[in-house]
C-alpha cells in the first residue's frame, strides 16, 4: 500500500473522518497551496489514483499564438505547449502537471495550516451531528475533574459538562465514577474550534421518564400497555410520577413498580434512593388529586373554585403531615403534578372554612359521571314551597341547580332568560326537562294579591294547569278552550 492511500486508512479509522471528507481535505490542501503561489485556483486540478495511491496537482492552461500577450498562469505559448504535445493548436486546454516540491516553503505551509484546520472543523461538525443526535437521551460517561462544582465527564469521543444546577444535592462523585446523565442539550464550544459542549443533568424530569424507559418495557413496546402522563420532581428528595393503563386489563402502578418493588427500587437507585411515587392518573381531578397525595390517604375532595382550579382535601388528623409533607414538599408536588391548587385541612379545619353550604353539597358532584352522583342532600325550603327534590327529577340535574342556588319549585319558575343564560352548566334541553316534570306534577296558582294586581286567574277544565286570558289550547294537556267556556267552568 503506498504511503498516501495508508495515511488516508489512517486518518479514516483512527480520526472516525470519513474516506470522501478525507480526499476532499487533500484535495483542499493542495488548492490553498497552489492559490498562495499563483493568487488564484480556478484553474488548479486535484486528481486521485483509483486505488487512492497517488495524488496530482495540475495546472489547466489555454494554448495560445506566441506573439501576442499571455497570462503565464492560465495561458501556455504554442510553441511550449507543442513541446508537451505535438498535436497541440491554439485554443486547446492542456493540463500542465505541478511538482509540488516547486513551492516555496510558505505557500506549503499554508496548505498545511488548511489540512489542519479542516480537519478539526470535520471531526467538530461529525462530533456535533453524533451528540445533537444523543440529546433527550441517557448516556453513560466516567467523571474526569472538578471545575468550580461542575463536574466534567468523559463521554470518549468528547467531554460533557453536568453544572452544579444539574446536579442532584444529595449526590456526590469523585474523579473515576461511572455516571449516567440525562443529555440536556448539546452545542458548538464557542472557546475550541475543535471541541463541542455536551450539557449534561440528573435532576431534569425526562431523566426519570428515561429511566422508567428502561427498566418498565411496557412503556416503550410497539403496542404498550402503560403511559407516563406526567412527571413533577424536586431532585434528591421526591418525585411524582402519573402513570396510565392503555389497556383494560393492565396495571399501570403494578407494572411500574414491579414485582415486590424490584422495578422501582432499581430507578430509585439510580436516583441515590430519592423518593418516587407511582400515581394512578385519573381523569377526573377529584380523584386525581385523591391519588396523588399517596402516601396519604384521603378522605374526600371538594372543588373550592373550579374556575381559578382551587380544591381541598380532607384527611385524618394523623394524615395530615404525612399529606403535606416536609416542608410542604408533598402537597406542593400534588400542585404541580395536578395542576391545581391544592389545601390539605382535617374535618375540623375544613368546618372551620368560609365556604357557603351550597358549594360542599355540590363541590364533589362537579367532575363526576352521572353513575357516580347520589341524591343530593336535603335542603330546606320555605314553608310554603315545594322543593324539587320531592319531583322525580334526575339527581344529577338536582345538583346542577342546586349549584345555581336553585331548591324549590318557586324558585326555578322565577327565573328569567336571563338568568338561564348565566347558568352556563344547565343546557336547554335539561330546563325543558324540568318544565316538563313541574307541568305534569305540580298545579301552580298564582295567589290572590297577584290576582288583584295582574288580573283573575283561571284553570283549565280538564288537567286544572293555569291559563291566560286569550289562550285557545291548554299548554299542558293541549284541549281547545275558548277563554268563555273558562271562565264558565271556574264561576260553577
Amino acid at each position: 500500500m503506498s504511503e498516501l492511500s495508508e495515511a488516508i486508512r489512517a486518518m479514516v479509522e483512527e480520526k472516525g473522518i470519513s474516506q470522501e471528507l478525507v480526499l476532499d481535505t487533500i484535495k483542499q490542501t493542495l488548492l490553498a497551496t497552489y492559490r498562495r503561489k499563483f493568487g488564484t485556483d480556478e484553474n488548479a486540478v486535484v486528481t486521485f489514483a483509483d486505488d487512492l495511491s497517488s495524488v496530482e496537482l495540475a495546472s489547466r492552461k489555454t494554448v495560445v499564438d506566441e506573439d501576442n500577450y499571455y497570462d503565464e498562469v492560465t495561458e501556455i505559448p504554442l510553441d511550449e505547449a507543442q513541446e508537451l504535445s505535438e498535436e497541440a493548436e491554439i485554443g486547446d486546454e492542456l493540463l500542465i502537471p505541478i511538482d509540488p516540491k516547486s513551492f516555496d516553503r510558505i505557500s506549503v505551509q499554508t496548505g498545511k495550516q488548511r489540512a489542519q484546520s479542516a480537519i478539526r472543523e470535520i471531526q467538530k461538525d461529525e462530533l456535533l451531528q453524533e451528540f445533537k443526535g444523543k440529546v433527550g437521551e441517557i448516556i453513560n460517561g466516567y467523571v474526569q475533574g472538578d471545575k468550580d462544582g461542575d463536574l466534567i465527564i468523559d463521554l470518549g469521543k468528547t467531554q460533557g459538562y453536568l453544572p452544579r444546577k444539574n446536579q442532584s444535592p444529595k449526590e456526590f462523585y469523585t474523579k473515576g465514577d461511572k455516571i449516567r446523565c440525562y443529555v440536556e442539550s448539546v452545542k458548538p464550544d464557542e472557546r475550541s474550534d475543535k471541541n463541542i459542549r455536551v450539557i449534561l443533568s440528573r435532576i431534569h424530569e425526562e431523566f426519570v421518564r428515561k429511566l422508567f424507559e428502561i427498566y418498565v418495557p411496557e412503556i416503550v413496546a410497539k403496542d404498550p400497555s402503560v403511559e407516563i402522563m406526567k412527571i413533577v420532581r424536586e431532585a434528591g428528595y421526591r418525585t411524582k410520577v402519573a402513570v396510565a393503563a392503555r389497556k383494560v386489563d393492565a396495571d399501570a402502578v403494578g407494572t411500574c413498580v414491579g414485582l415486590k418493588g424490584n422495578r422501582i427500587q432499581a430507578i430509585m437507585k439510580e436516583l441515590d434512593d430519592e423518593r418516587i411515587d407511582v400515581i394512578k392518573w385519573d381523569p377526573n381531578p377529584l380523584e386525581y388529586i385523591a391519588n396523588a397525595l399517596s402516601p396519604a390517604k384521603v378522605m374526600q375532595v371538594y372543588v373550592i373554585d373550579q374556575a381559578k382550579k382551587e380544591a381541598v382535601a380532607i384527611v385524618d388528623e394523623s394524615q395530615l403531615s404525612l399529606a403535606i409533607g416536609k416542608q410542604g414538599l408533598n402537597v406542593r408536588l400534588v400542585n404541580r403534578l395536578c395542576d391545581w391548587l391544592v389545601n390539605v385541612k382535617t374535618q375540623e379545619q375544613f368546618a372551620e372554612m368560609d365556604i357557603s353550604r351550597e358549594a360542599r353539597a355540590v363541590a364533589d358532584s362537579v367532575f363526576m359521571d352521572d353513575s357516580e352522583l347520589q341524591a343530593p342532600e336535603a335542603v330546606e325550603v320555605g314553608e310554603d314551597e315545594m322543593a324539587l327534590t320531592d319531583l322525580p327529577i334526575d339527581p344529577a340535574l338536582i345538583q346542577k341547580l342546586n349549584f345555581y342556588d336553585v331548591y324549590s319549585v318557586e324558585e326555578f319558575i322565577n327565573l328569567t332568560d336571563e338568568d338561564f343564560a348565566n347558568m352556563p352548566n344547565l343546557t336547554a334541553d335539561e330546563i325543558a326537562k324540568v318544565n316538563e316534570i313541574i307541568k305534569e306534577n305540580v298545579d301552580i296558582i298564582e295567589d290572590e294579591a297577584e290576582a288583584e294586581g295582574e288580573g283573575e286567574s283561571f284553570a283549565c277544565p280538564k288537567c286544572g294547569y293555569p291559563l291566560t286570558v286569550g289562550m285557545t289550547e291548554c299548554p299542558n294537556c293541549h284541549v281547545g278552550i275558548s277563554f268563555e267556556e273558562v271562565e264558565e267552568e271556574n264561576e260553577e
